[in-house]
């Protein structure tokens, strides 16, 4: 059988490096748009690995993590096997700096996609098509949403014995059991026996530092794992994470913390309160549980019934 990559009609064979347009799109102001594809493949077999960001157009962090791979000496030339890079899938949203697509929809709910169905079916149609088809696994990167800050963390299927080799080679400070949802990437990759991990860091339409190393730091320290490079990095001790509970605003006002991120918080421990903005009122929160403090809203004037703090059980 031909070890051949075939992406949009361009093949890249063994040894090759391309750059690919996966999708091709036309505006009404005859504006075109592309989504480009970056395949480093070695002489010798080995993984095809996806690493791709740009899911939701304000998350910049994991863009900035697959745009620091590209830029580097041993992924443009593995040692086995195949790296294919997608800095920006939703090329669109991403010049709107949004979450969603023109029609409102959320790409990451449009798997597997329709040839002739909307823009994000469209899209996530060639995604499949092109890329998912030819791999083996991969890691998309996301940020939390609606000032939601992420720390660090893989998400993937515990059920799975393949997505936790995968994880414990990539090695995040956390990693979460997250079910698989409807129309996600995740969900209709491993229907094809596509292993497809997610990585949070960070917060939307702001660079993290902090998220874009150890999304960088992860995949090297996966690739190397698989024998693709030879660079070794310091492996990060995960905790390992069954469950999350979320803390929301019993009232509306300004919210204020001073627990660290990232930090473990006992049961029944204050954590922080949302104070009314005309003084006469301060409602406290409290721990549901033991657990790490791994999401936390960034939002200062919150409402009731927001989402403020996401806490993380082992």
């Amino acid at each position: 059988m031909e070890d051949v990559i075939t992406i949009n009609g361009k093949k890249i064979y063994p040894g090759e490096s391309a750059e690919v347009s996966m999708s091709n799109m036309s505006f009404p102001t005859r504006t075109e748009i592309e989504v480009p594809v970056f395949v480093y493949r070695s002489l010798h077999a080995g993984p095809r690995v996806l690493f791709q960001a740009g899911m939701h157009g304000e998350e910049v962090n994991g863009v900035e993590v697959v745009r620091s791979l590209m830029k580097r000496e041993d992924i443009q030339n593995p040692r086995c096997g195949s790296i294919i890079l997608i800095p920006i899938v939703n090329v669109v949203s991403f010049l709107m700096n949004a979450r969603d697509l023109p029609d409102g929809r959320d790409l990451n709910r449009c798997f597997p996609g329709s040839k002739n169905g909307s823009m994000g079916s469209r899209l996530a149609y060639d995604l499949m098509k092109n890329v998912i088809s030819q791999i083996d696994f991969g890691v998309d990167f996301h940020t939390g949403g609606a000032k939601i800050n992420n720390y660090p963390q893989i998400r993937c299927v515990f059920e799975d014995e393949r997505n936790i080799e995968l994880s414990n080679a990539f090695s995040a400070p956390f990693v979460l059991n997250a079910p698989y949802r409807e129309k996600s990437l995740r969900r209709e990759a491993a229907k094809k026996g596509k292993h497809i991990l997610v990585f949070e860091g960070g917060e939307s339409q702001r660079f993290n530092s902090y998220s874009i190393n150890e999304g960088l730091n992860g995949c090297l320290r996966m690739l190397n794992k698989l024998g693709m490079i030879d660079t070794p990095v310091e492996k990060c001790e995960s905790i390992i994470l069954r469950d999350t509970t979320w803390i929301r605003a019993k009232t509306s006002g300004m919210f204020r913390t001073s627990k660290k991120f990232g930090a473990f918080v006992e049961k029944d421990s204050m954590i922080g309160k949302i104070v009314s903005p005309f003084g006469e009122k301060e409602t406290f929160l409290f721990t549901p549980s033991d657990g790490f403090l791994i999401g936390i809203n960034n939002q200062p004037i919150v409402n009731e019934g927001d989402a403020l703090m996401n806490i993380g059980v082992e």
